[in-house]
């Protein structure tokens, strides 16, 4: 299905719109969405394109999510206005040609290639190239090794000792000549500017139907978007509120160590979806009168998957069924986090393999572009009469 496009929403008229391309995605997770809500910025009208299965297996090593689920993530962040199913991996200027885009943009990382060549180079010879910055502090490789290791250094409210630790020690599969310059991962450090810029601003207004969900939303994925479309539909003008339980909530009833996503980036991959008007941060488990009362919540709804009761045994969704306005929905899609972590471990020694493979390329790139640099800082010396401070 090469170069099938989808439109979300209406279609608009493009004239005299500056068009974005944006492209790539292996995985759907905040950092991208942040880099698609940038991309955005820079005009007004983004498409973007996601790879194939077979295209990220040759250039990276096995996906996470399928290219299917890919195509409707990517569709549910709020900032793309249109999907190219199938994009080439390889970006040049006859894509940007074909889909009337006026450049491209990209994360401030390098993109290779499976033989080690930069996938935008032709588009940067050109002119049509723009940068963003990356999400510090996530990337698959991180995500992907919190899945396989079974850590919680990357809960939030951790006050042992032992975890007061400012580099996340779950990267895995790095070798030993460290981790790559652009996708080793720090540390996420979340600000109120972060979730203004994510968030949609938007009050309830007079008319809307409010409608309460809540739960762990980890490693947000294609079953969430799903469950929150079905949720949406529920109304004709639905407000959807999603209240984010914190991680040691998440932990008493999912326990080994999830939530795999800490609660700062459960918030930013749940406001990113476009079917998502507000978040509770850090909602309370039993979804009580003070809440209900508060929020003036019309509807609370909840998926076909499993009721952990409360810490004292009570049903969390006692006060909403009482008043009747408690719905189950079925979103058709029984995907969870757990079926997504056991992708990863059935496949661990292929990822495992992928990470160390595309560090190691991402390595030796980034010491050629340093070798390059001096080099060109040598010859330039060589024609002042001065050495220029580095």
């Amino acid at each position: 299905m090469a170069g099938n496009h989808v439109t979300v929403g209406q279609e608009e008229d493009r004239a005299g719109c500056r068009v974005v391309w944006g492209d790539g995605y292996d995985m759907v997770h905040y950092g991208h969405s942040n880099q698609l809500r940038q991309a955005k910025a820079m005009g007004d009208y983004l498409i973007v394109g996601v790879h194939t299965d077979e295209e990220i297996s040759k250039h990276k090593g096995p996906p996470v999510f399928t290219q299917a689920e890919r195509y409707k993530m990517v569709q549910a962040i709020k900032w793309v206005d249109e999907i190219v199913e199938g994009a080439p991996y390889v970006t040049t200027l006859d894509t940007l040609d074909k889909y009337n885009s006026d450049f491209c943009v990209h994360g401030d990382d390098i993109t290779l290639t499976v033989d080690g060549k930069d996938t935008y180079a032709e588009v940067k010879r050109e002119g049509r190239y723009r940068e963003c910055r990356r999400t510090q502090g996530v990337s698959t490789t991180d995500l992907v090794g919190r899945m396989l290791l079974m850590t919680k250094t990357h809960h939030s409210n951790i006050v042992s000792s032992t975890h007061r630790e400012h580099t996340h020690t779950d990267n895995f599969g790095k070798g030993p000549k460290g981790h790559s310059p652009w996708t080793g991962v720090s540390q996420f450090l979340q600000t109120s500017q972060k979730i203004i810029q994510f968030a949609s601003g938007q009050e309830a207004q007079p008319g809307d139907t409010i409608i309460y969900v809540a739960g762990a939303f980890d490693l947000f994925h294609i079953g969430h978007v799903d469950f929150l479309e079905t949720v949406y539909k529920q109304a004709e003008r639905p407000y959807v509120i999603v209240g984010l339980h914190f991680d040691q909530e998440v932990n008493r009833y999912k326990g080994k160590n999830y939530p795999i996503m800490n609660i700062h980036e459960r918030t930013l991959s749940v406001l990113a979806c476009r079917y998502v008007s507000e978040v509770v941060i850090g909602a309370p488990y039993a979804v009580g009168k003070d809440l209900l009362d508060h929020f003036k919540v019309d509807l609370v709804c909840h998926g076909k998957t499993e009721v952990f009761p409360d810490r004292d045994t009570a049903d969390p969704y006692a006060e909403p069924k009482k008043r009747g306005i408690f719905r189950t929905v079925d979103s058709g899609n029984g995907l969870t986090t757990d079926d997504i972590v056991q992708r990863i471990i059935k496949n661990r020694l292929q990822f495992e393999a992928r990470n160390q493979k595309k560090e190691a390329k991402e390595i030796a790139v980034f010491e050629a572009m340093k070798r390059q640099a001096e080099g060109e800082r040598i010859k330039l010396n060589d024609l002042l009469d001065f050495p220029i401070p580095f």
